[in-house]
């Protein structure tokens, strides 16, 4: 083999190493800068904390983030990326509505959500016995996610 041929090979192999390399560079700090931004973490409140009501009345339950929630695509619209859930004792809990204001499947409809921003609310109409529980919302729009 000539002695320009193998430089040629030798100038080719560390152009092929060097590439791979700065690809793997490239991804690396990509990854980095994608990560970067969801750092930050948005702190959920909820009031009342406790709260009694009698069977038939109407009790609403405020959930507060420290910054507005982000959009989620459902049914060709954008929603707020909250939910509410429900946990009774000794249970896993269940979730009631998502996009702060969609009832999932099964779910009574005394049961309403509503907000947007970082100021959401869950209503329940006509509260009936079995609806005792715990209650909590969670916004899912940034990583982590917070209850």
């Amino acid at each position: 083999v000539p002695s320009s041929r193998i430089s040629d090979i030798i100038v080719l192999c560390v152009s092929v190493s060097l590439k791979a390399t700065m690809t793997f560079i490239t991804i690396f700090i990509w990854t980095l800068f994608c990560f970067h931004g969801s750092s930050g973490q948005i702190t959920v409140t909820q009031t009342p904390s406790v709260t009694s009501v009698l069977p038939a009345q109407t009790v609403t339950v405020s959930c507060k983030t420290s910054s507005s929630v982000g959009n989620c695509y459902y049914s060709g619209s954008n929603y707020p990326c909250l939910a509410w859930y429900q946990q009774k004792a000794g249970e896993a809990p269940k979730l009631l509505m998502y996009g702060a204001s969609i009832r999932q499947s099964g779910i009574p409809g005394h049961f309403s959500g509503s907000g947007s921003g970082a100021d959401f609310t869950l209503t329940i109409t006509g509260v009936q016995a079995e609806d005792a529980g715990d209650y909590y919302c969670q916004q899912y729009g940034s990583t982590p996610l917070t209850q």
